[in-house]
């Protein structure tokens, strides 16, 4: 990859005096602003939407554009992102609403904009080309690609012009010296685009390991030693590091799971499963106490920008809800701890509240920005809450919400977060915990009805079979582990809508659906998630449909995704749009991967069966990740809980 990035270098930085870019003056900025309609306007994502306005003339992924492309000679300039994504909105202001950058862009690029949550397939391999390049990656991705879709240099933001953030080359200046070099040496260009191309196929393919080891259940206490090495004592989490101590924690639910499972199986076999407790209890403990959590609406933010929690990212994503519905339920059921009933039931209370469209169906996200600043409408200066409250419920907030202490959010502000449990404080005030929450609701309900009243963040309406899925199960987990119907009928309406609405003709599955239309082939993630909500539900009611639904797309999935030569799931079906490679991808991250999913789906319907087709390709399944598993099996926590599950089929 060095030569990769000598070039990509070349390209960006080592071109001084070149060309200089042109500072436009305020004044003619705002003279600039008028209304524009580009080739966006008949998209259904709300985030292509917000760009359907830009001076910048967008066009979707499609033929349309690489035919205008190939027909003009004109390089393509692709943007991704989503619609949560801050730094993707600040681009947008400075360079996409940007009247000269624009009129160049449009004279000398076709410029391609994409959802990354309509178009994973898209994105991961783009993604794959700049983490080549560069090192690094990120939203929102900027790619320059060759007329015929190979890409060849690119990087994540750039502000608008020179000088605007120190260390960084302006996006004006980068678009004229790329088009300089694509117009006096395009066999720079189409050299470069056969390297990256040829890398990244290279990478994707990396991750198909062909290797097949015998496993065994070291793999289960390898996990865990694993997580252990990362796990931060004392404030939770994973990715801990003394050298690097302050790196962003996110929630990790494929983590947490693991040790949900082992703990579990230990305390059957007699033992304590104490050091595993200790870590799943440890984060989720403290993601209740921080700022992550939204004492006042519910759910979770995506991730803390600190060790501890305290202050997040705000966007809210319906996947980490999802999952962690799931953990906490589980959790409570395990320790009988009420604190983790309460995250719970907030959590999906929020969820009903403000992410489930009137059909049943789950919306994608929540934006962290609005009135364009990122956490406006969840922080809180002290004198808003002073005025809102009585003196008695103001010192009562104060005291346990933090807001007594000096400002935690960009030196003005408050994110409320607990210094302790509401048991603990309780305790501490020789009350009951219940009568401590009786004078808290009403405190909490006041604020939360004035933050009401802010502007909003943009809502994401998208629902996305796979998100849905993983929230569907949080819905029918919560539900038979807190014994609540309402959960499990939530869910259920959720299944239902997907199951009607978001096939095709033949029956297959479709990813997404917005504005009255589903779009989009599914991905494995599509069919891997839904049919665990199915299971779920399944689970929780004893129902035949859930079950029928289930085995009628894992047929599909097995049909149009499976790789006859080396076993597994591939990310993209037999029929879907060829791009430069074709991927798969066995690593669980903040969403688990496809192939762990699906080889627990498959061992369930083997379980409520006795189909020896389902264990067999379970058992593939595993196999086609043995490599990776052998030697870092917590790549992927949820295939080490199959390693285990397959094992005690043998014993």
């Amino acid at each position: 990859m060095r030569s990769l990035r000598i070039i990509l270098i070349l390209l960006i930085v080592l071109l001084p005096g070149l060309l200089s870019a042109q500072q436009e003056s305020p004044e003619k900025k705002q003279a600039a602003q008028k209304e524009h309609s580009n080739h966006l306007v008949n998209e259904t994502s709300p985030y292509l939407l917000t760009h359907a306005h830009n001076p910048v003339d967008w066009y979707p992924w499609g033929e349309e554009a690489f035919a205008k492309a190939r027909k003009e000679k004109k390089m393509i300039f692709l943007s991704v992102g989503y619609s949560s994504c801050h730094w993707c909105h600040v681009m947008e202001r400075e360079s996409f609403e940007d009247e000269e950058i624009a009129e160049y862009l449009n004279e000398h690029y076709v410029c391609v904009k994409v959802d990354r949550e309509e178009r994973p397939d898209v994105d991961q391999v783009y993604m794959t080309a700049v983490q080549a390049l560069t090192q690094r990656g990120g939203w929102p991705m900027s790619v320059f690609l060759h007329p015929d879709g190979r890409p060849f240099t690119g990087g994540s933001y750039f502000p608008a012009r020179d000088g605007d953030r120190e260390g960084l080359p302006g996006f004006l200046t980068i678009i004229k010296r790329l088009e300089k070099i694509w117009t006096d040496q395009p066999e720079l260009v189409d050299q470069q685009a056969a390297e990256v191309t040829k890398a990244v196929k290279a990478e994707l393919e990396a991750r198909i390991p062909r290797s097949l080891l015998p496993l065994t259940a070291e793999v289960l206490d390898k996990t865990t030693a694993s997580l252990a090495e990362e796990f931060d004592q004392q404030w939770g989490g994973f990715g801990y590091s003394i050298a690097n101590p302050n790196v962003p924690k996110f929630p990790t639910p494929g983590n947490l799971e693991f040790l949900l499972y082992r703990v579990l199986q230990l305390k059957a076999e007699g033992e304590s499963g104490e050091k595993e407790l200790e870590m799943l209890t440890g984060q989720l403990d403290h993601m209740a106490l921080g700022g992550i959590r939204d004492h006042l609406g519910g759910g979770f933010h995506r991730y803390s920008v600190d060790r501890f929690w305290h202050i997040p990212h705000f966007e809210k994503m319906l996947y980490d809800n999802g999952q962690l519905a799931s953990v906490y339920a589980a959790t409570y059921k395990l320790t009988g701890n009420i604190e983790y009933k309460q995250v719970t039931d907030e959590l999906l209370q929020f969820v009903l509240r403000e992410m489930t469209d009137e059909s049943g169906g789950f919306y994608s996200a929540l934006d962290a920005d609005s009135e364009g600043e990122e956490g406006k409408f969840y922080r809180w200066s002290r004198d808003e809450v002073k005025k809102e409250l009585t003196d008695q419920e103001y010192r009562l907030l104060a005291d346990i919400y933090g807001v007594s202490d000096d400002p935690n959010f960009e030196e003005h502000y408050y994110t409320l977060l607990l210094k302790s449990s509401l048991s603990q404080i309780a305790k501490e005030r020789a009350m009951s915990r219940e009568e401590l929450e009786s004078q808290l609701l009403p405190i909490r309900e006041k604020l939360l009805a004035l933050r009401s009243k802010r502007i909003r963040p943009l809502l994401d309406t998208k629902i996305l079979a796979s998100w849905n899925g993983l929230m569907i199960r949080g819905f029918a987990d919560a539900g038979r582990l807190l014994e609540n119907d309402d959960y499990i009928i939530a869910g259920a309406k959720a299944a239902e809508f997907i199951l009607q609405n978001m096939r095709d003709e033949q029956g297959n599955l479709l990813h997404s659906f917005n504005k009255q239309a589903a779009r989009f082939n599914a991905y494995l993630a599509d069919y891997a998630y839904m049919i665990e909500g199915l299971n779920a539900l399944h689970r929780a009611t004893g129902e035949e449909k859930w079950l029928k639904y289930s085995r009628e797309l894992m047929a599909q999935q097995l049909e149009r995704f499976w790789d006859r030569l080396a076993n597994g799931f591939f990310f993209t079906a037999s029929d879907h749009e060829r791009l430069i490679a074709r991927a798969k991808n066995p690593i669980d991250s903040v969403r688990p991967s496809g192939n762990s999913v699906s080889g627990q789906n498959l061992l369930y319907l083997y379980q409520v069966t006795k189909d020896e087709n389902y264990l067999d390709y379970a058992q593939k399944t595993l196999d086609s990740v043995s490599g990776i598993m052998s030697s870092s099996p917590q790549a992927s926590p949820r295939m080490s809980i199959l390693v285990n599950e397959l094992l005690q089929l043998e014993d």
